[in-house]
């Protein structure tokens, strides 16, 4: 007798668990409030990534001219076209998605779901309130953007609204230099837009690998990105059309627009936790890391077990909890999953940084190379930055890298794969790289 799986959530960790519970003959059931896809699809990587390449090719514009004859090429931004093409990106993959459920056998409705014991969830419709009963269930309701309170009744801009913004601002500050922070930025300054970031921290993407990072925030600063660092937005407010913040300096910052990204919320506050026993906050629910289990025979996936807010983390996680539940038992392991930033450069590193590496008691071997020295970045002009392995001194074994340049998003995964096999510098010397290509920087790092 198959298996009734009801899936709370059709973002990145819910619909990569429905189909594998499905192709293991799993009777399931998707229940989404909003629209299929989630977060990554509707308002984060995919559209994120959309805008980001449509910064790259501006960016590459600004370079033409010291190759062209005429040295007048320009190119203007047209905000309404490069809209639309976000907005067709996403409609193609929610239908692509939902044609995988039909083919697959998978029951979609939209509406909202609560926990009404660990058997049954209760279902709210336009048609109405039902209850739906299943064997198994798999959370995955993801997060929304967390606003401080300070930004009450200012019409403020975050990742689920951003792209809406019928033009691009003169202007703009960012609050927050993480992960989505550097990406806007990144994207607003290829745009023509004066960018402000404010970090509370020493630095920029607290936890990424510091090397990267003083990459990154060097470029930005060349670019005329403003980086402001250690400070506090104590307060903000509106003034002749500007949208202010005071920093604990008590200066104050102005601008077109804020954009806010200090972090994320789960959404868990209607989900009926209580009703189930398990107790939760603002971070998510706590599972068990390797199964992804939650209590009794409910699951948890994506950002809402904190465990690595990445899409790609949530849809392996989704996979392994679908396949425990069917009976498949698979372990998940989160040093496994890759890190990239999409803005320019790249930055993007695998397994364990320095810091994490020594904190877990190793003994660290550092070999580096740079993209000025690479043949492949020489030639189209893209030299900034630099490749680092981080390995076991005594065995040699690779325990992680981190890549600020080029095409780091991509070649990040040679060292996924290098990790998961657990391959030394020594057997990762031995894979010789075409010539050129920018991929010959980690045999120049491992020739140090």
């Amino acid at each position: 007798m198959s298996k009734n799986i009801v899936i709370i959530g059709a973002g990145p960790g819910g619909y990569p668990a429905a189909l594998k519970a499905a192709s293991l003959g799993a009777k399931v059931t998707v229940i989404e409030k909003k629209a299929v896809g989630g977060t990554c699809l509707n308002c984060g990587c995919i559209p994120s990534k959309s805008l980001l390449d449509a910064a790259h090719r501006f960016d590459i514009v600004k370079k033409i001219p010291s190759l062209a004859i005429e040295e007048s090429i320009t190119a203007n931004p047209d905000w309404n076209k490069i809209s639309l093409r976000r907005k067709n990106v996403i409609e193609r993959f929610q239908k692509s998605i939902l044609s995988m459920f039909n083919t697959a056998g998978i029951t979609y409705i939209e509406g909202r779901a609560k926990f009404k014991n660990d058997s049954e969830v209760e279902l709210l419709t336009q048609e109405g309130m039902k209850i739906i009963h299943f064997d198994s269930a798999v959370l995955a309701a993801g997060t929304h953007p967390f606003i401080p309170e300070i930004f009450k009744g200012i019409d403020i801009l975050d990742n689920s609204n951003v792209f809406d913004i019928p033009k691009l601002p003169q202007t703009i500050t960012i609050l927050g230099g993480g992960v989505i922070g550097c990406e806007f930025a990144s994207l607003f300054n290829s745009l023509g837009v004066k960018v402000t970031i404010i970090e509370m921290q020493p630095a920029l993407v607290p936890g990424e690998d510091e090397t990267s990072i003083r990459t990154l925030t060097q470029s930005f600063k060349k670019r005329g990105i403003n980086i402001l660092t250690s400070v506090i937005a104590d307060k903000a407010r509106v003034e002749n059309g500007k949208k202010i913040i005071t920093l604990s300096t008590g200066e104050d910052i102005a601008a077109d627009e804020i954009l806010v990204a200090v972090g994320r919320t789960a959404h868990l506050g209607d989900i009926g936790l209580e009703n189930i026993g398990v107790p939760w906050t603002r971070r998510g629910v706590e599972v068990n890391p390797q199964t992804l289990h939650l209590a009794k025979n409910i699951y948890a996936v994506g950002d809402v077990n904190g465990l690595c807010l990445l899409a790609h983390a949530a849809s392996k996680q989704g996979e392994v909890a679908a396949s425990n539940i069917c009976g498949h038992k698979e372990v998940y392991n989160n040093n496994l999953i890759p890190r990239a930033m999409y803005t320019s450069p790249e930055v993007a590193s695998a397994g364990l940084n320095k810091a994490q590496a020594e904190k877990a008691g190793y003994e660290v071997k550092i070999q580096r190379a740079f993209f000025l020295a690479n043949g492949r970045a020489q030639t189209q002009d893209e030299t900034e930055g630099q490749l680092q392995i981080f390995s076991d001194a005594k065995t040699l074994k690779i325990l992680g890298a981190a890549i600020a340049g080029p095409n780091a998003s991509e070649m990040i995964h040679i060292f996924s794969v290098a990790i998961a096999a657990g391959m030394t510098t020594t057997r990762l010397k031995d894979v010789v790289f075409a010539h050129p290509s920018l991929s010959e920087i980690i045999t120049e790092a491992l020739a140090k």
